[in-house]
């Protein structure tokens, strides 16, 4: 059998996604415990980065206070951002895709500050002839994965936002 299609020989396409989406819970399911486990004014950059790894992005804010963001999307539903203080402290710990931060999303504000909000978003998607870009974050908008929900900032040619949307996550209907 060539190379190039070695990976039919291996286990079936069904168990492999089984074994992708139980990753997938394990990461949730580990990312919840880390949450509890970190503890405002206690727990330590060190710890941090022991429960959540490598942050995708560190933004420097005043006073040597730092913030890390911790990005589950494409296939995730949260975001998490920690706010380091400049002892090395953890000041605060929060998951950022929730309707509540989405309000804080404002016609006009920057891309970059959208980003700095809400974390790397899932998707990118241009729209050049339209003169728009739209972000999409995946979030949950209830307590199971069947209310997976899309957050969409729709950004005109001068890269500020021109309107939000949500909708219900297409992955739903692929089954």
């Amino acid at each position: 059998m060539g190379h190039a299609f070695s990976f039919l020989a291996g286990p079936s396409l069904t168990a492999r996604i089984l074994v992708a989406l139980a990753g997938l819970l394990l990461v949730s399911a580990c990312d919840v415990q880390g949450e509890r486990e970190l503890v405002p004014g206690q727990s330590s950059e060190a710890d941090v980065r022991q429960r959540f790894g490598q942050p995708e992005a560190v933004w420097d804010e005043p006073d040597g206070v730092r913030i890390y963001e911790f990005n589950r999307q494409p296939a995730g539903h949260r975001n998490y951002m920690a706010t380091i203080g400049a002892d090395g402290r953890l000041i605060r710990f929060e998951q950022v895709l929730h309707p509540a931060n989405f309000s804080r999303v404002q016609p006009g504000m920057p891309m970059e500050q959208v980003r700095r909000l809400l974390g790397k978003p899932m998707k990118i998607t241009p729209y050049p002839l339209k003169g728009e870009t739209h972000y999409d974050w995946r979030f949950l908008d209830g307590p199971t994965d069947n209310d997976s929900k899309i957050f969409t900032v729709v950004f005109d040619t001068d890269f500020r936002v021109s309107k939000t949307l949500v909708s219900r996550d297409p992955a739903l209907d692929r089954n």
